[in-house]
């Protein structure tokens, strides 16, 4: 059976490529990637901002406003630390990891498991121990990025705090989330939690 001469010529040309159409190729596979890692880029940079994280009723009525109340919010330094800076890790490869999880949080918002304000209190010292647990996993990573332990100044800081930070937090057998829970959110019911 003899083709139809276009698919005869179409077929050569797919079998044995023209230089020009392995350019071709390359040229768009580069555009492509280029393409698609700046929309992913764009993507998780407009992911991690304050308004995204208070786009749903859910945190920017419950969790945003008691945030609003903290040192973390207003200060006297005008530093202020958003919800991204103390939720997701700046470096890439963790970053990634984290938004990855962050996706059952959506899944939390698409079946209305904290809708309300009853059902967010009534799951807050879950998903309160959630977030202490991935904090204390990581170091306190997120808290790290702006208090650095080794530019401490002991003599201007609490007694109490001093001794902590000096001994404890120096030694690594604690970690900033151990003494700082509720830093910058109201605490859930804390029955049998060490140290409340």
């Amino acid at each position: 059976m003899k083709l139809p001469g276009f698919v005869q010529r179409l077929w050569v040309t797919f079998k044995s490529p023209s230089k020009a159409a392995l350019w071709v190729i390359l040229l768009l596979g580069f555009f492509g990637g280029v393409i698609f890692w700046g929309g992913f880029n764009t993507a998780m940079e407009a992911s991690n901002t304050e308004a995204f994280c208070t786009g749903c009723h859910e945190m920017r009525d419950n969790v945003f406003q008691e945030y609003r109340d903290t040192i973390h919010y207003a200060n006297r330094s005008g530093v202020r630390a958003s919800c991204p800076d103390c939720h997701v890790p700046h470096e890439w490869t963790y970053k990634i990891i984290r938004k990855v999880q962050a996706s059952k949080e959506l899944w939390g918002k698409l079946t209305g498991k904290v809708d309300t304000r009853e059902k967010f209190e009534s799951h807050r010292r879950e998903m309160a121990e959630r977030e202490w647990k991935r904090m204390k996993d990581t170091d306190s990573r997120e808290c790290r990025n702006c208090h650095n332990f080794e530019y401490m100044d002991f003599s201007l800081q609490g007694q109490r705090a001093a001794k902590m930070h000096a001994t404890n937090l120096a030694n690594g057998q604690s970690t900033c989330i151990d003494c700082h829970k509720g830093i910058a959110h109201q605490l859930p019911e804390m029955s049998g939690v060490p140290g409340f």
